[in-house]
C-alpha cells in the first residue's frame, strides 16, 4: 500500500527532518578538540617548562636542539608535524571537524550551506588527508619515543622509583599505542585488502593480525579521544612540575 511522499525540507543549513537535538553531538568535539587545539599550540610556541627530573613532555619528545644550537625557537615546533599530521588526517577526527568546525554536513541527515560545492579531498589542502597512511608510520616512529620517556621516567638519579608523573607518562603512552595501533590504515594493511586469506602468504598470521587490530578499530573513536586528554594532561602535569606549581608525588 502506497503511501504518501515524504517533503524534504529546502536544502539550506541546519535542514532537516530529524526531530532531535542533533547538534548537541557536536557541542563536546567543538570544545574539547578546540580546546585542545588552543592549549597545544600555545605549549607548542611556549618553548620552556617542558622537563623535569626524568619526565619529558610528549609535546616534546623527541627532543631536538633544546639549547637552540642552531634552532632559535620551540623545540616542539621541530617535530609538530607528525603527530599534528596523523591526528589531523585520522579518518575519525576528519568526520569530527568536518562537522563541528566545517558544517559539513552538521550531522546525518542534515542540510549543508546552499552555495557549498562539493569537491572531495582533491583540492588543497584536504587533498593532503590521502596520506594519512604514510603519518601513520611516522607516528609509529614517535611511540617508541614516547616508550622510551616513559622507561627513562622510571629512573631518579639512577635508581628505580614511580612518581605521579611516571603513571602519567606511562599511561598516556599505552593510550598513545591503542590509539595509533587502531589506526585504519594498520587494518588495511594487515589484511583490509584481500579476499582471501587462506590464499595469501602469511595468510593465517596476517588474519590473527587483522582481527586484533579489528577489535581495537572498533573502539578507536574511544582511544582517539581517551589519547588525546592523555597527552594533553601529561603534558600540562610535566609543565605544572617543572615551573614549579606542584610537587611531584614519589609514591616508590
Amino acid at each position: 500500500m502506497a503511501g504518501s511522499p515524504t517533503l524534504l525540507p529546502e536544502s539550506r543549513l541546519g535542514s532537516t527532518l530529524r526531530r532531535d537535538a542533533w547538534w548537541v553531538e557536536i557541542l563536546p568535539v567543538i570544545f574539547l578538540l578546540g580546546g585542545f587545539g588552543l592549549y597545544a599550540t600555545l605549549r607548542a610556541f611556549e618553548g620552556k617548562f617542558y622537563e623535569w627530573g626524568p619526565y619529558l613532555s610528549p609535546f616534546y619528545s623527541p627532543l631536538i636542539d633544546p639549547l637552540h644550537h642552531w634552532w632559535k625557537f620551540s623545540p616542539a615546533l621541530l617535530i609538530l608535524a607528525g603527530p599534528l599530521g596523523f591526528r589531523a588526517t585520522c579518518y575519525y577526527y576528519r568526520k569530527a571537524y568536518y562537522r563541528a568546525f566545517f558544517l559539513d554536513p552538521p550531522a546525518c541527515a542534515v542540510g549543508e550551506p546552499a552555495n557549498r560545492k562539493y569537491q572531495g579531498e582533491t583540492k588543497f589542502p584536504f587533498i593532503l588527508q590521502n596520506i594519512h597512511r604514510y603519518f601513520f608510520y611516522l607516528a609509529v616512529v614517535f611511540i617508541v619515543f614516547l616508550w622510551h620517556d616513559a622507561i627513562v621516567s622510571f629512573n631518579f638519579d639512577g635508581h628505580f622509583g614511580i612518581g605521579v608523573g611516571t603513571l602519567v607518562l606511562t599511561t598516556n603512552v599505552i593510550l598513545l599505542t591503542l590509539y595509533t595501533f587502531s589506526c585504519h590504515s594498520l587494518r588495511h594493511l594487515a589484511g583490509g585488502k584481500l579476499d582471501c586469506f587462506s590464499c595469501a602468504t602469511f595468510g593465517m598470521p596476517r588474519h590473527a593480525a587483522w582481527r586484533g587490530v579489528t577489535f581495537l578499530n572498533e573502539r578507536h573513536m574511544l582511544l582517539a579521544w581517551c589519547s588525546l586528554i592523555s597527552v594533553g594532561s601529561a603534558d600540562f602535569y610535566v609543565r605544572l612540575v617543572a615551573s614549579g606549581a606542584i610537587r611531584d608525588l614519589r609514591i616508590l
